[in-house]
């Protein structure tokens, strides 16, 4: 009897404990709970320990982190009629436990099924090269669209990631063989262009160098047609000294004199080897001049020698004739001042702009 009451208290301890329990609600830091009654909606219980209505309450716990659903591989057909598979990555959060609870079954299933639906409708009307470059315009249009649509939900989606983009295999080769192609053609244009720049700077080069030996050559020729003007000149100056100086000196010689003279001219022609000989006189007048000095003629002629100052009489002051006979030092000294004009008067080589380094 006293065990069957002792069992008795033991239930009824636990049946109270199980009843007070029943109504003793915990809700993490990261949950807020769906509280009905009834079959009635009461309240929201946020976190910590709520009290509810024992046996009779109804709670559900709803997450409010940040959620990840992954949109499953879907082959979609773009607008250019080319297959290719996509996927998605979709982060949403719940900001009304209330409306998530009430308003939708499965809101993470349903937020799934909408994006993989929208997916399919946007890149549907994208072409493919479209797809592949404008991602981010993607990820943007498809949160605008999913948010709009779970907003009521109390569901709010925070970002919408395209995870691969995966054309079919046929699609693939021809890429590939797009972006072969282009690749051989840029290659192409960049050695054509090579080539093209390297025969430009060698005619440039040519050009240059041409210009660089006309101009020396230029030079050279200024240079040489300097030096023979300088040497003629020179030259001219001396034989017209030395025709002064003949023409003073002969005019003191007479006759006789001119005919030793031409005697010795003789002998020199005489000694060389030619066959020919030009007597720079009539013969029958050197023979005449000669019998007349050596006095087989039947008459000397009487001709005095003329002096300096008879010269004077007819001719004038000698120096005037001749002009200043200059000395050696003078010579020398005038050679080298035409030497130090020539190097003035005409640019050095070195000096020349080089139209290699202004280019």
């Amino acid at each position: 009897m006293e065990d069957w009451f002792y069992g008795l208290v033991i239930v009824l301890v636990m049946a109270i404990i199980a009843i007070v329990m029943s109504g003793v609600k915990i809700i993490q830091p990261y949950e807020q709970g769906v509280y009905m009654r009834l079959g009635k909606f009461i309240r929201i219980l946020n976190q910590g320990l709520n009290f509810v209505t024992p046996l009779i309450n109804v709670v559900v716990k709803l997450d409010l982190r940040t959620q990840v659903l992954d949109v499953p591989r879907q082959e979609v057909i773009t607008k250019d009629n080319s297959p290719v598979s996509v996927d998605a990555i979709v982060y949403i959060k719940v900001t009304d436990p209330r409306n998530a609870f009430f308003e939708i079954v499965d809101y993470r299933f349903a937020t799934m099924n909408l994006a993989q639906t929208t997916l399919r409708s946007i890149v549907g009307e994208m072409e493919l090269d479209e797809i592949l470059s404008n991602r981010e315009k993607i990820n943007t249009q498809l949160r605008d669209i999913l948010d709009e649509n779970t907003d009521k939900w109390g569901v709010k989606v925070e970002s919408v990631e395209i995870r691969e983009v995966d054309p079919a295999k046929k699609v693939k080769d021809s890429m590939e063989e797009q972006t072969s192609a282009e690749r051989r053609r840029r290659a192409a244009i960049l050695q054509a262009d090579g080539l093209r720049r390297a025969a430009i700077m060698e005619a440039e080069g040519k050009k240059r160098s041409r210009i660089l030996e006309a101009e020396g050559l230029q030079q050279s020729m200024m240079l040489e047609a300097e030096g023979k003007k300088v040497a003629l000149i020179l030259e001219s100056q001396g034989e017209a000294q030395r025709l002064r100086i003949m023409s003073v000196g002969a005019a003191a010689l007479d006759s006789k004199a001119l005919s030793v003279l031409s005697m010795e001219t003789l002998k020199t022609v005489g000694q060389g080897q030619s066959s020919k000989i030009f007597f720079p006189m009539e013969v029958t007048r050197l023979m005449e001049g000669i019998s007349e000095y050596v006095g087989a003629a039947s008459n000397v002629p009487d001709r005095p020698v003329s002096t300096m100052k008879d010269m004077e009489k007819v001719f004038g002051d000698v120096d005037d004739i001749l002009g200043h006979i200059p000395k050696e030092s003078e010579i020398k000294e005038r050679l080298a001042n035409a030497d130090k004009s020539i190097r003035t008067e005409v640019p050095d080589i070195s000096e020349i702009p080089n139209p290699i380094s202004k280019g």
